[in-house]
């Protein structure tokens, strides 16, 4: 284990117990929860003496949380990624049809960022992970954290709903020029925006429409479900779309284009796009 951060603490008029003055004294601990975690692996020193619980703090004492240098070896997925964009904090990765970002799974994504990516040199560098997820058949720009705070930050960024995305999908039918839908899933609120950007005529399907999609919410399978929903579904969606418009085997045409943020630690904006699919270029080549 190593010293990653220090802090003195601040003079009390009365005594605090450790896991009331110990919240938010460092980045990496922001919760009352990670605090309590952080407690009960032992990673916090008072003056040198392991903190619990119980340790007062008075003030003036020296407060140091350790990192465990991690040992596990983690077994890899042999797949070629494409890496958008990368520094020491983060990366945006191109995501390809048919994994799993991540999961109880050997074969996922996520087991294949080590190999894909250049080691962190930061103190809290940790096994990449990624932020958010996209769906097996979907493909695109997904983002990765390296280091624990920089993991901390874009999930705070996530919730704040401080980071831009935006996708690309084929739908089917005629459809509005744009417009906004609401429908809540699983009981949670959820809004969707599009824009639709070249309409082709279609021998099978009538009417392809290449949809720009802004989600103003993060659900679960949210674009699929709204587009099935206002009847345009996504082209290739065996799980949403109307019997008898099954596509096979050119997969779901939905694609997670690009993704903006202010960069949680050189603190500048971050604007990477992923460039869309051929499969999308046959059928919209003037994109």
């Amino acid at each position: 284990m190593e010293i990653i951060a220090t802090h003195i603490a601040k003079e009390q008029k009365k005594p605090l117990r450790l896991q009331e003055y110990g919240v938010r004294i460092f980045d990496l601990i922001s919760t009352k929860s990670a605090l309590k975690k952080a407690l009960k692996k032992e990673l916090i020193l008072v003056d040198g003496v392991t903190g619990c619980t119980a340790t007062f703090i008075n003030g003036g004492e020296r407060i140091e949380l350790k990192q465990v240098v991690e040992k596990k070896i983690i077994r890899q997925v042999r797949l070629d990624v494409q890496v958008l964009y990368e520094d020491d904090h983060l990366a945006i990765i191109q995501k390809p049809a048919g994994i799993t970002v991540s999961g109880n799974r050997f074969f996922t994504l996520a087991n294949a960022l080590a190999q894909n990516l250049k080691k962190s040199t930061a103190f809290d560098a940790v096994n990449p992970k990624p932020i958010h997820r996209l769906d097996y058949p979907t493909t695109g720009a997904l983002l990765v954290g390296k280091t624990s705070l920089a993991i901390i930050h874009l999930n705070t960024l996530f919730e704040k709903k401080q980071i831009q995305k935006v996708y690309y999908a084929v739908a089917i039918g005629v459809m509005k020029k744009n417009g906004s839908v609401v429908v809540p899933i699983d009981g949670k609120e959820s809004m969707s925006d599009y824009e639709v950007e070249q309409t082709i005529v279609s021998e099978r399907f009538g009417y392809l429409n290449l949809v720009k999609l802004l989600p103003k919410t993060g659900r679960r399978h949210q674009l699929r479900k709204h587009l099935a929903l206002i009847g345009n579904p996504i082209l290739g969606d065996v799980d949403y779309i109307k019997e008898g418009l099954v596509l096979k085997g050119k997969g779901l045409y939905l694609h997670a284009y690009s993704l903006q943020f202010m960069h949680p630690n050189i603190k500048t904006n971050v604007y990477v796009q992923s460039e869309l699919p051929k499969k999308f270029l046959k059928l919209f080549p003037t994109m």
